[in-house]
């Protein structure tokens, strides 16, 4: 079985490691250095420097593979997604870009290839646990809370990612959706800020983002949805604080004869300041919770993740735990658990029980465990 794991950031790297256990792994990506790391934790791992924003160039690319993970960054997810697709390979995406992926379900459809798209940690798996209840239940009420943080606490930021700050940017910008009272509302990334103490790690602040994404229309019948990012408490204040600053502004401004976007500039700026260290410790914490009625009697279940970096393998929490579980979706395609074709966020393959388990039970194999009350 040949995969193509396409990008070798710090979560593409740790797909493509935990699949080369098993299967015969290469890893594409831009950056020379990336594909060299990979290849020292994992010589086994073939790699292919390859720009993979020509996307007129996937069909050869990936002439010879089984199977694709996509871990590209977000502004170019979905045209690298539709490259995947014409190309008829069968696809686990991470990307999480921000345009609608069910445009791309007719296409899917008609090149006979299976597309599980938003398969990381949240999208993906608040999507599989929302998905399976809503199969066993009447749910009125989902609702999650979710962040990756740094163990250490540095001023001024306190926070660190394994993802590129572009896309960490655009959930500070884009306006959060929700469902309330059965209708889709809107509201400002960063709005509605509470603060919540946790066993583990103390206090943190939650705030509004665009996290719901698919299901407030595949679960659109549920009255009340919303997703909460979780952070240390202080950091909605420095993010406003770099907004009205215009640190995040697109147009281009002439700065000693050089057009740049503000943006652009704070992306390169912060790619240092927020990088997670190949050792660094850090955690990610989620709590999902679904409330209902199953056989005309009240229900209330939670999801609770804790998990921190693993020391052993030299592995960050986040890269764990959305690599692993957008790997877990691969395999129910590999073995035939998940054969529909089309594009299909996880929340409509959740819903299949062995689905479901299957996930659950790969990524308790890999040390990621959630505990369910």
């Amino acid at each position: 079985m040949k995969i193509a794991v396409l990008g070798a950031g710090m979560v593409g790297r740790t797909m493509a490691i935990d699949l080369s256990k098993q299967y015969d792994v290469t890893s594409f990506d831009i950056s020379k250095d990336s594909l060299a790391i990979l290849s020292a934790k994992e010589p086994r791992i073939k790699t292919n420097l390859a720009d993979l924003a020509d996307f007129s160039s996937y069909n050869e690319l990936l002439s010879g593979f089984d199977f694709v993970v996509l871990a590209v960054p977000g502004f170019m997810g979905y045209r690298a997604l539709e490259a995947v697709i014409m190309a008829k390979k069968n696809v686990a995406d991470i990307s999480f870009f921000p345009e609608d992926s069910m445009a791309l379900d007719a296409l899917a459809k008609e090149n006979n290839v299976t597309a599980i798209v938003d398969c990381g940690v949240a999208p993906g798996m608040s999507n599989y646990v929302l998905g399976h209840h809503n199969a066993q239940m009447e749910v009125t009420t989902f609702e999650c809370m979710v962040g990756g943080l740094p163990k250490q606490r540095i001023k001024p930021f306190e926070y660190k990612a394994p993802f590129s700050p572009i896309d960490v940017i655009e959930e500070y910008t884009r306006p959060a959706r929700l469902m309330e009272n059965g209708h889709i509302v809107t509201k400002p990334a960063l709005s509605e800020p509470e603060l919540i103490d946790f066993e583990e790690v103390g206090t943190l602040e939650s705030f509004n983002t665009d996290g719901l994404r698919s299901i407030l229309f595949t679960m659109g019948h549920i009255p009340d949805m919303k997703e909460k990012t979780l952070r240390y408490p202080g950091h909605i204040d420095l993010i406003k604080a770099m907004m009205k600053g215009g640190f995040f502004d697109t147009r281009k401004i002439s700065v000693n004869g050089t057009e740049i976007s503000p943006l652009d500039f704070t992306s390169a700026i912060l790619k240092n300041q927020w990088k997670l260290g190949a050792e660094e410790s850090e955690f990610t914490l989620m709590k999902i919770k679904v409330t209902g009625r199953q056989d005309g009697l009240p229900k209330s279940v939670t999801y609770t993740l804790y998990d921190e970096y693993d020391a052993a393998t030299q592995t960050s929490s986040m890269s764990r735990t959305t690599g692993y579980t957008c790997n877990a979706t691969l395999h129910l395609i590999m073995n035939k658990l998940f054969t529909e074709k089309g594009v299909f966020p996880p929340e409509m393959v959740g819903k299949e029980e062995a689905c479901f388990r299957f996930v659950l039970n790969y990524l308790k194999e890999r040390g990621v465990i959630y505990k369910v009350n």
